[in-house]
Parts: C-alpha cells; sequence; structure tokens
C-alpha cells in the first residue's frame, strides 16, 4: 500500500469518526429534547389537574366523620370538561362535577376506576386513559380523608383531553428528527471537506517529496554515468589526454553541484523551509558580484547598471541572477562561437539580460518557466526558480525576442521608495 492510498484511506476514516461523532451528539441531543419535551408538558397537565382535585376535595363536607356531602359539588360547583368525578372508598361513584351545559366525552369507567383505587393505597395516583370516543386522557385520582383525618374514605378523580397536547408533542419530536436526519445526512460532506483540508498537507508533501526524488533521479542519472565514464577514462589515460579527462570530470562535478543546489533550492521553496528575508540592498551591486563571480570561459558579458535599491532576500535573488546568467552563457550563442550578454539593471528595479543566441522557440514560450521546459543541456530548473523567486518579492519574470538575435529576459523587482527631498 502506498504512501497516498494511506493517506486516502485516513482521510476517508476521519470522514466516518465525524460523521459518527456528529450523529450520535446530535441523535442523544434530540433524545434529550423529546424527552424534556414530554416530561414537560406531563408535568404541567398533573399540575394543572392537581389544582382541580384540591378544589374539589376544598367543597366536599360531611354528614358524619364517614359519610362525604356532595351535595355543594353537585348543585354549585363547575369545572371544566371532562369532568370532575367523587368516588367511595369502595369504588362507587358519588358524584360528577358540571360541565356548564356542554356535552362532555365520558372518560371509561374502568379507566376511572382503576386510577382511583391506586389513589385509596397511595394517596394520590396518576395515570393515561381514553374517553369513550377514542380520545386520549391524563387522569389524576387524589384521596381525601374523613372528619377523624384517619384513612381516606374516598377519591377524587380529575382528567384532562390531551390529544392535542399529543398530537403537538409528536410533532415536534417528528419536526426535531428530520431536523436531525438532515443534520447528520450533512455533517457527512463537511466532514469529509474537512479532513481533505487537514490531509492535503501531507498530500503536499508527499508529492514535493515524489517530485523532488524524480527531478534528482531524472537530473543525476546522465551526469553521474558521464563522471563514471570519464573517471574510467582516465584511469587508462596518460599525459595530455588523462588531464582533458580530469579537468572534464572536474567541470562535471560542479556542474553536478549546482544541480544539487537547484534541486534542494526549489524544493525548500516548495515545502516552504526556505522564508523570503527582506532588506534593503543594491541589485546594481548584487548583479555585479554574480558576474564576477562567474566564469567567462571565453564569452563576452556587457553589464549597464544604474544605482538601483530594492527590498528583497539577497541570496534568493543573487540566486535569480545567477540561473538568468547561466541561462544565457549555455544557450545564447551558436555553437562552437563565443555567447554575447548584455545585462542592464535600471533604477526601477528592471534587470534586463539579452544574448544573440538562437532566441527563444515558438512552442515553448508558454512553458519556459516550468520544470523540464528549458532549451535542453539543463535541468530545467534553474529558470523556474528564477521565475519563484520574482513571485516571491511581489515582481515577475517574462521573455521575448531581443535586439541581439537572441532571447530577452525580464526580471522586474519592486524599487525602494526614495524619500522626497524637501525644499530648504
Amino acid at each position: 500500500m502506498t504512501a497516498t492510498t494511506r493517506i486516502r484511506r485516513l482521510r476517508w476514516w476521519l470522514t466516518t469518526m465525524f460523521a459518527a461523532t456528529t450523529a450520535t451528539g446530535l441523535v442523544t441531543l434530540t433524545l434529550f429534547a423529546v424527552r424534556h419535551d414530554d416530561t414537560a408538558w406531563h408535568a404541567a397537565t398533573d399540575d394543572d389537574l392537581s389544582v382541580q382535585t384540591s378544589l374539589v376535595i376544598s367543597v366536599i363536607g360531611f354528614n358524619d366523620p364517614s359519610r362525604p356531602d356532595i351535595d355543594d359539588l353537585v348543585n354549585g360547583f363547575d369545572a371544566s370538561c371532562p369532568q370532575v368525578t367523587v368516588f367511595s372508598r369502595a369504588g362507587a361513584e358519588l358524584a360528577a362535577t358540571r360541565a356548564a351545559g356542554i356535552h362532555c366525552p365520558k372518560v371509561r369507567e374502568a379507566d376511572l376506576r382503576g386510577v382511583a383505587a391506586a389513589a385509596i393505597k397511595d394517596g394520590d395516583a396518576k395515570a393515561d386513559g381514553q374517553t369513550e370516543d377514542g380520545h386520549h386522557v391524563r387522569l389524576r385520582a387524589e384521596a381525601f380523608p374523613g372528619l377523624d383525618g384517619d384513612k381516606p374514605v374516598g377519591t377524587v378523580v380529575a382528567a384532562v383531553d390531551t390529544t392535542a397536547d399529543e398530537a403537538q408533542h409528536r410533532r415536534f419530536a417528528f419536526l426535531l428528527s428530520v431536523g436531525c436526519a438532515l443534520l447528520v445526512l450533512l455533517s457527512a460532506p463537511i466532514g469529509h471537506l474537512l479532513s481533505g483540508r487537514a490531509t492535503r498537507p501531507a498530500l503536499t508533501a508527499l508529492k514535493q517529496q515524489e517530485a523532488f526524488l524524480a527531478e534528482a533521479a531524472h537530473d543525476l542519472r546522465t551526469p553521474a554515468a558521464s563522471l563514471r565514464t570519464l573517471a574510467e577514462i582516465a584511469l587508462h589515460q596518460d599525459g595530455e589526454d588523462r588531464d582533458a579527462a580530469l579537468r572534464r570530470t572536474v567541470r562535471l562535478a560542479t556542474r553536478m553541484g549546482d544541480l544539487l543546489d537547484a534541486l534542494l533550492t526549489r524544493a525548500r521553496l516548495e515545502a516552504g523551509v526556505a522564508q523570503v528575508c527582506r532588506e534593503p540592498l543594491r541589485l546594481d551591486q548584487l548583479v555585479e558580484a554574480v558576474v564576477d563571480d562567474t566564469p567567462a570561459d571565453g564569452h563576452r558579458i556587457t553589464v549597464r547598471v544604474e544605482e538601483t535599491v530594492v527590498v528583497g532576500d539577497p541570496e534568493l535573488l543573487q540566486r535569480a541572477v545567477a540561473n538568468l546568467l547561466g541561462n544565457a552563457l549555455t544557450h545564447g550563442h551558436a555553437p562552437g562561437r563565443p555567447a554575447e550578454v548584455e545585462i542592464t539593471v535600471t533604477a526601477d528595479g528592471m534587470l534586463t539580460l539579452d544574448d544573440a543566441g538562437p532566441g527563444i522557440p515558438p512552442g515553448l514560450a508558454d512553458s519556459l518557466f516550468q520544470r523540464y521546459h528549458s532549451g535542453g543541456g539543463s535541468t530545467g530548473l534553474g529558470l523556474s526558480i528564477a521565475s519563484w523567486i520574482a513571485d516571491a518579492h511581489g515582481g515577475m519574470l517574462t521573455s521575448g525576442p531581443s535586439l541581439l538575435g537572441g532571447a530577452r529576459f525580464t526580471l522586474r523587482i519592486p524599487a525602494r521608495q526614495r524619500p522626497k527631498q524637501g525644499r530648504l
């Protein structure tokens, strides 16, 4: 299993864990909310029923210590619908409140007697029941004592129609469940997006590593083979032939060192390890130093500079100028003839490099600053690194035809603004 495959599997695993965690949390919150709503409306209903039973008990009188007087309840007490019913200790129905002339659905007898019997035993009781026409009701029974206050002599059973409340509760639970399901479904793509952003740096680093290894293998294979061949030739040669082979070996080793520097610079820049250090510097002096450090080997380099101050990284800008100059010395001349290179630096931070070579092939202009798209005989990294350095400094690198007949490369780096001189 490749590293890329493992990272992609990790992304799916993170997506699954995020979705599962989100679903667990949402389902738990939904169940809690539904349970809380059910408990809350039941508690409110029971409180209302308790008020009714207490009010009815308050108007019950007694003819003797164990016989309740319910005349006041029957004749002068109006209650809501369904009616409040009074039962004796033995379970016989003694009376029921009036509902102000409204026809009330009657609660099933079995439900009334069941909750009344439970209240005789426990003092009060709650239960759910139904009316004879199928409506749901909530029942509460409260026992009341006789005059001696010893034991209950009867119970008062109040009821309330809960059909509308239950329907509202079911609607609330349904809407909450639908919302929870939608959020759970939405959490999967969100989790996949977040896991993708979390694993993207790892994939990018892996691609950069693979690109670096591919570049190193691609660009070092031929020089390494040539270096070995030259070394073997030098072992079997004498005199001038051996010296020439050794000189070629030294040049090839130098080229390999430059190639490694270019590869490492590119890798560090893309990985963000190399930071752009910004400080004021003289671009004209930097260009002159690069030209002085570059072996001419018979080539002619003309430099025309103006005093130019830019803000940038000296090492990176030096690398960019050296890459442009090296590209011109390599490709800016006809075979067997020395190169003619002109470098111009203007005060606005523009560096122009012209050569008298064959120029840029038409099909190569659009991809000139990409990897492996140089004119041949080089790594293809020098111009791409120079272009990256220009972008990192807020400038740009462009190419075009030169007045010398070859190619022109223009490196623009924003110049530092000089403070205006005031009048004395």
